[in-house]
This record gives C-alpha cells, sequence and structure tokens, in this order.
C-alpha cells in the first residue's frame, strides 16, 4: 500500500516540475483561489469595528468589575459597623 503512495507523490512531482504549461499553472492558481474563503458581505466588519467592540467589551467588563468591587466593599462596611455598634465601639465618649 506504501508503494503504490509513494509512486503517486513522485509521479505528482515529475508533473508539477518543469514540464508544465502556462496554462496549467493558471488553471493551477485559479482552483486554489476558488478554494479560499473570503469575507462573507453579511458577516464583514471592519478592524476597527472590530477593534472598537473589543474595547468597549473590555471596558464593560472593567466596570462590571468595579461595580461588583464596590458592593462588596458596601456589604464589608455594613458589616464591620455592625459589628462595631454590637460591640460599643461606635459611641463617642463625651
Amino acid at each position: 500500500m506504501s508503494s503504490v503512495w509513494n509512486q503517486t507523490c513522485r509521479m505528482k512531482r515529475l508533473v508539477v516540475g518543469p514540464m508544465t504549461t502556462p496554462e496549467y499553472n493558471k488553471w493551477w492558481v485559479r482552483r486554489i483561489n476558488d478554494n479560499v474563503l473570503g469575507p462573507s458581505s453579511e458577516n464583514s466588519q471592519s478592524i476597527e469595528e472590530y477593534f472598537r467592540k473589543l474595547e468597549v467589551e473590555k471596558l464593560r467588563k472593567g466596570k462590571n468589575k468595579a461595580e461588583e468591587d464596590l458592593n462588596n466593599l458596601k456589604t464589608d462596611y455594613k458589616k464591620l459597623r455592625l459589628s462595631m455598634r454590637t460591640v460599643g465601639l461606635g459611641k463617642t465618649l463625651e
């Protein structure tokens, strides 16, 4: 089985060598280019728009993280104030 595969490869190398015609080369390039997928018109967007969306997404994630951290700090502050009241440290001495 492997000898048949080797023969096929050798034959392809022979054909692709300097014995190819210009018409064959044009056909081969066209065939390769036809297989390459180009950007579809409905889903295409500019690189600038793509990067702008990435930046907005990054900022939105940062804002959400900051809001979450702020809420955690508020919760911790409320817990601290409650424990200070229970211990009596929150009262001022006059």
